[in-house]
This record gives C-alpha cells, sequence and structure tokens, in this order.
C-alpha cells in the first residue's frame, strides 16, 4: 500500500512538472506573440522568386524579402529604396540611378568560402552589377519569367561602378520609375540563384526586411527578422520592429474568418460574401459586436470591375454601339456596390480609370437612366430589325450576383440575358481567345499610371498581343495614347488620359462595373500596418501590442 502510494506520488509529481513546462512554454509563446505577425493565404503561393511575382498571393510575401531600386508609398509616390537618388534626360531617355552603399543580401550558406566554420553568417553588399544580372534574369529565356514585358521599354542597362547603374529606354516612357517599384525588378544574388539552382524558388535570398526561415508548402511559411536590414524610422532604430512573419494556407475563407475572429490572425484582407454580412453593416460599417477585436482601414484600390464586348465577333447585339451604351444605362451601379458589396466599392459612372490614379475625372460616364436605355433598345431594334436582342455574359461564380443583378436589370428593359457560370482559368482562357461575346472581367494596377489602363484599349494590343481583350480600335484614341507617351509632364498627360477615357466611354467597348476598395480589417494590437490603392502587404514598419 505504501509502496503504491510513493508511485502514485510520483506520477503526480510527473503529471505536475508536465503541466508546468507546457504552462511556462505556452506563457513563452505568448510574450513573445507582439513580435510575429500573422496572416492566411487562401491561395497557392507557388514560387517565391521574385521574377515570378506577378499576382498578389507572391508578391506579398516578395515584398518582405526583397528591394529594389524604387519604392511607393502608400500614396503611391515615388521614393528611394535601394537607389538613394537618380538623374531623368529626357532628351536621351537615360536614367542614371546612384545606390546606397549598405545595403546587404540576406545571409546565406550561398556566400559561404570554403572552410569557414559558419558559413551562414556570411553576405556581401549589393553593387549595381547585381541589378544587371537580375534585370538580365527577366529577359532570359531559359528563366522565362513572367514579367519579362517590364525590360520591352529598355534598350540597354550598364553599371558604370559598384554604385552607378544607367538604364537607357527605346523611346518616352513616363510610367517607367512606377514600373521599377514592381517587384519583378527586385534584386537578386548570382551566388544564390546559381548556388539553389531551380531551388531558388523555395530557397529565397534578397534585402528585404525579413528573411527566409521556412516553408512547409501549402501549410506554413515562416519569415524572420533582417538583422542586417538597412531602413530606419524617423527616430533612427532600425525596420522592422517585428521578429518574424507567419503565413497559413487554409483554402477556405470561412475558415480563416473564424482564425481571425478568434485572435490567431492579424488581419483579414478583402470582401468575402461568406462574411461580409457579418463583419459589416449593409453601410460598409464595422459590426459593433466586433469593435472590441478589431479596427477596419479603406483605401481606393487600383481595381476596376468591367464587363467587355468582344468586338471581333458578328452578334449584331455585341456590334451595336447604341445596345451597348443601353447596357451602360440600364442597371444602377449605386445599389448594386450598396447591397452586392455593402458599400465596399465606388460605382464606376466616370469612366474606366479608377479613383485613386491621376487621370482619374469626373467626366459624365454612364449613371442609372433607365428610360434613355428604352430609348436606345428601340433604335436598336429600328436599326438591325433585331425585335428580341439577347446577350450571354460569362463569368465564374465569384462574381455570380453581380452580373445576375444586371441580368434581372437588363431583362426589366427588354433584353434576354443568359448567364454562363465557368471555373476561372476556362473564363481566362476564353477570354483571351475571343470565345465569350461579353464577359466579366477586371483590371489591377501593374503599376500606378492611368497608362496601364488605357493600354487595354490600344489597337496594337489585341489579345495575344496585349491586353486589348476587346479588340478594340479607334484611330483618335490610338493617336493619343502614342502621344501620351512622349509627355512627362503629369498634369500635361492627364488632359490626354481624360481625352481617351471619354472616347471609351462613348464608343462603350465595355460595361464599367465599380472602382474597387481595398479593406482591411485588423486585430486591435496591431498598429503601422496601412493600406495602399494597390493593395500590397508592407509589414516593415507593423508593431503588435502584448
Amino acid at each position: 500500500m505504501q509502496q503504491r502510494s510513493k508511485k502514485l506520488i510520483v506520477i503526480i509529481s510527473i503529471c505536475c512538472t508536465t503541466i508546468l513546462l507546457l504552462s511556462c512554454r505556452n506563457d513563452k509563446e505568448s510574450d513573445r506573440d507582439h513580435l510575429v505577425f500573422r496572416y492566411n493565404e487562401h491561395g497557392n503561393i507557388p514560387t517565391l522568386d521574385p521574377a515570378f511575382a506577378r499576382n498578389p498571393q507572391a508578391i506579398w510575401p516578395d515584398n518582405q524579402l526583397y528591394n529594389g531600386l524604387v519604392q511607393l508609398d502608400d500614396s503611391l509616390n515615388i521614393e528611394p529604396d535601394i537607389a538613394k537618388s537618380w538623374i531623368i534626360n529626357d532628351s536621351t531617355n537615360t536614367y542614371t540611378f546612384f545606390l546606397r552603399n549598405d545595403v546587404f543580401f540576406h545571409q546565406n550558406k550561398a556566400f559561404a568560402q570554403k572552410g569557414l566554420h559558419n558559413p551562414t553568417r556570411y553576405t556581401r553588399k549589393v553593387v549595381a552589377q547585381d541589378f544587371v544580372y537580375s534585370f538580365d534574369r527577366l529577359t532570359d529565356e531559359k528563366v522565362a519569367s513572367s514579367g519579362s514585358w517590364v525590360m520591352n521599354y529598355v534598350e540597354s542597362y550598364k553599371a558604370e561602378n559598384d554604385t552607378t547603374l544607367v538604364i537607357q529606354l527605346k523611346q518616352p516612357f513616363p510610367a517607367f520609375l512606377g514600373l521599377l517599384s514592381m517587384r519583378y525588378c527586385s534584386v537578386v544574388p548570382k551566388e544564390a540563384v546559381e548556388y539553389y539552382g531551380n531551388e531558388f524558388r523555395r530557397n529565397p535570398v534578397g534585402t528585404g526586411p525579413f528573411q527566409f526561415k521556412m516553408w512547409e508548402e501549402n501549410v506554413k511559411l515562416v519569415f524572420r527578422k533582417n538583422p542586417l536590414y538597412f531602413e530606419r524610422d524617423e527616430s533612427g532604430n532600425r525596420l522592422p520592429y517585428l521578429e518574424a512573419v507567419s503565413i497559413t494556407f487554409l483554402p477556405d475563407k470561412q475558415s480563416e474568418f473564424l482564425q481571425f475572429a478568434q485572435g490567431k490572425l492579424d488581419f483579414i484582407s478583402g470582401l468575402d460574401g461568406s462574411y461580409k454580412d457579418e463583419l459589416l453593416t449593409t453601410h460598409g460599417q464595422l459590426q459593433p459586436k466586433y469593435k472590441h477585436l478589431a479596427y477596419m482601414i479603406t483605401s481606393p484600390y487600383l481595381n476596376t470591375e468591367y464587363l467587355g464586348f468582344f468586338l471581333g465577333t458578328n452578334t449584331p447585339e455585341i456590334q451595336s454601339k447604341t445596345l451597348r451604351q443601353a447596357i451602360n444605362y440600364g442597371f444602377d451601379r449605386e445599389k448594386m456596390v450598396t447591397y452586392l458589396r455593402n458599400g465596399m466599392g465606388i460605382p464606376a459612372i466616370h469612366g474606366f480609370i479608377p479613383k485613386g490614379l491621376p487621370g482619374y475625372a469626373e467626366i459624365d460616364g454612364y449613371s442609372y437612366e433607365p428610360e434613355k436605355a428604352k430609348q436606345l433598345i428601340e433604335q436598336y431594334k429600328i436599326e438591325t430589325g433585331d425585335a428580341k436582342p439577347e446577350i450571354t455574359i460569362g463569368t465564374n461564380s465569384q462574381y455570380l450576383d453581380l452580373c445576375e443583378y444586371v441580368q434581372r436589370e437588363l431583362e426589366k428593359l427588354g433584353i434576354a440575358v443568359t448567364i454562363d457560370v465557368m471555373p476561372p482559368s476556362t473564363l481566362r482562357q476564353m477570354k483571351s481567345s475571343g470565345e465569350l461575346d461579353i464577359f466579366r472581367a477586371s483590371w489591377i494596377a501593374d503599376y500606378p499610371d492611368a497608362e496601364n489602363y488605357l493600354s487595354l484599349f490600344y489597337s496594337p494590343n489585341f489579345t495575344p498581343n496585349g491586353p486589348n481583350y476587346m479588340h478594340f480600335k479607334n484611330e483618335v484614341f490610338d493617336s493619343l495614347y502614342v502621344k501620351s507617351l512622349s509627355i512627362s509632364n503629369i498634369d500635361e498627360r492627364k488632359l490626354l488620359y481624360t481625352k481617351m477615357d471619354s472616347i471609351i466611354v462613348e464608343e462603350a467597348p465595355i460595361v464599367p462595373l465599380f472602382y474597387d476598395m481595398a479593406v482591411r480589417f485588423v486585430n486591435k494590437k496591431v498598429s503601422g500596418l496601412g493600406i495602399n490603392p494597390q493593395n500590397f502587404l508592407v509589414l516593415k514598419h507593423v508593431k503588435k501590442s502584448k
């Protein structure tokens, strides 16, 4: 009996010790939680090589790992990054960049020399030749970068010395500095790319505020603070403030929202139908029951949602400008944004260029005018002899509610509408190959200049050569577009942009639906996150309270 009691005491002691250790570990994890920023990526991250940073899933983590010559602030102003200054010679289209001399690549064994005992400590400074190498990768057919088009405007580039890089363009392109802010133009070290080969995609080495730690694909990705990062805050403190970034990969947005509601994620981005009514009122305010947990930040987002008409078809409804205008007048964009987006959007009644860009103007676009739409429909019937106009809209399930709203409103006016729902990949392929008379699409800015939006209507850009999915052609538009490329003064360029946008409104090759809003729901412990019109994630200024 006494021996059994001793055994029981030992078991209880072991259990108590285990509980104490677990408690201590949990306390330690809790103590350090304010140093880790956690977010979820519901899409897949295929690579961490910036030469393939073509969508937000890749751009967000790449923003933490890499730097380029220039960067954008939250107001889309171009600021120095690795280039501390630059000179532009308009007469020769030459850009001369002067680089900082205190930027180091992440510490990595790729820089190790034989015989060193602790090779992971080693790194080296970034020099101008590293940008030459990085730009060479973009145009290398063997690399097959999705960002190769960025170099289409460039005639040559060279390193004059370690801190001077000269880039000469083929022709004037005023948006070039904005183009260089893209993650495609990040600097990478030759040593790491050659050391890891094809595995550089999952062993990234950059210069950013965070460096790669571990990646279990589709499960978890972790970055740690870069102790050598060159940027400092206004008080001279080295950035970043956080110790780590942890990314999970829950594919379901409802699960992502539940994790956020439980405080296990620090923010969620965007407005998904599975939780929009739970989080927001119909007027776009945060629901009272979540105000203790989170705050909301919004910004105009450089994304225009639209319906496109493929003008290469012989379908009479699509060829008729009269009917295209009737469709534009035939539904209430204000009501659509209020009830289907909980107010998170700006009705697209001022053309194609979205709010937030120079060139967005208070031009008269299409507002809701049902009587005018009816008159235009009758005019179409007289012009064509088509008594029963019918259209088909191709979309994916994510935007079905928007298309069904347009369908209901147009059918009240006498236009029969069929909605063809398909997977996103099928929609992209059929849109590019001209197999859809009308398609739902969006255009998110590659770089912050309205030229990027207007390029969709420049006739040499007919797909597959460019993004003119509508196969729209207008000689006056084309001449204005070409002229705008030679004007460096943004105020003068804006006047041409407005004229081009007015032509798009008049000819109606598209139906602008709304200009998007970037929206973030952020845990109250987080400060310094900010938001920008490209909805890029920048974490170097973020702090978390305990």
